[in-house]
C-alpha cells in the first residue's frame, strides 16, 4: 500500500469544484495499524458522550438551521441536489439522535460518526487498503462506476452529470460530496488502513476542523493506541 504521506499528497480537489464553492475545505486523516472490529465498550463510550454533546449543541433547533449545515444545503442545491431529499450526512445522523440515538455499526465507524455529531460536520470513512490511486474530489461526468446496494444486491449506478463526488482510478467512491458512500471502500470489521474525510464550508474555520480531526485521532487511538495517523488540509491556505 502507497506511504500514507505520499498518498495524501496525490489527493486533490478540482478546480472545477473549488469554482462552485471557493471556501470548500477538507482535513484527510489516515489512520494505519488499526484495529477494526465490532462496537464495543469504547466506541459506545465516545458515541454516547457525542450524543450527548451533539443534543446540547443542537439545542432543540432542527439541524439544518443551524450554520454551517445551512451552508451544506446550499452547497448541494448548488450541483443540483435537492438536500430535504439526499441530506448531507452530518445532518442525516443528527435527525437519528432521538429517540433512539445513533445506530451502533462498528467501532471504527462508531467514532467517526461520533465526531461528525459532536463537531457538526461531515465526516466520512473510507478503507484506504481498498483505494485505486488517491483520492479526488470532482464534478462527475456521469459515467463513472459507483458500486451500491439496492434491495440487499449489489448494483453499478452512475452519479448525475456535474454532481460533486469522491473518487479514486477505478470510479465514485462517494456521492453527492457526502450524501452515500460505495460499498467497494466501505469501513468493515477487517478494516486496518482508513481514510477519514472532514469536510469544511464557512463559517466553519480551520482551527474549528482540526479540533475535529484531533478529536477524531484521539478516538482512533483510544481504540488502537499504536495506530499512526497522518493529516493534510486540502484547500484554503494550506492545500
Amino acid at each position: 500500500m502507497t506511504d500514507p504521506q505520499a498518498w495524501l499528497a496525490a489527493a486533490a480537489v478540482d478546480d472545477a469544484v473549488s469554482a462552485l464553492r471557493p471556501d470548500y475545505r477538507a482535513v484527510l486523516l489516515t489512520a494505519d495499524g488499526l484495529r477494526g472490529g465490532d462496537s464495543d465498550p469504547t466506541s459506545e463510550r465516545i458515541l454516547a458522550a457525542a450524543e450527548a454533546t451533539a443534543r446540547e449543541r443542537l439545542g432543540g433547533r432542527r439541524p439544518e438551521e443551524l450554520p454551517h449545515l445551512a451552508s451544506w444545503r446550499e452547497a448541494y442545491r448548488a450541483f443540483g441536489a435537492k438536500p430535504q431529499r439526499t441530506r448531507p450526512s452530518v445532518e442525516a445522523l443528527l435527525r437519528r439522535l432521538d429517540p433512539d440515538g445513533l445506530p451502533r455499526i462498528d467501532r471504527i465507524t462508531d467514532v467517526y460518526n461520533a465526531v461528525s455529531v459532536a463537531h457538526l460536520l461531515p465526516l466520512g470513512g473510507e478503507d484506504r487498503a481498498a483505494y485505486a490511486g488517491p483520492a479526488r474530489l470532482v464534478r462527475a461526468d456521469g459515467t463513472e462506476p459507483f458500486d451500491t446496494t439496492a434491495g440487499g444486491e449489489t448494483v453499478v449506478e452512475h452519479p448525475d452529470p456535474g454532481e460533486v463526488v469522491w473518487r479514486d482510478d477505478t470510479g465514485v467512491t462517494c456521492r453527492r460530496w457526502n450524501w452515500r458512500q460505495g460499498v467497494r471502500t466501505r469501513i468493515t470489521t477487517a478494516t486496518t488502513s482508513a481514510l477519514f474525510i472532514l469536510d469544511v464550508l464557512d463559517p466553519m474555520t480551520d482551527d474549528e476542523a482540526h479540533a475535529a480531526a484531533d478529536a477524531l485521532a484521539e478516538g482512533l487511538l483510544a481504540l488502537t493506541p499504536q495506530a499512526v495517523v497522518h493529516r493534510r488540509l486540502l484547500g484554503g491556505r494550506a492545500s
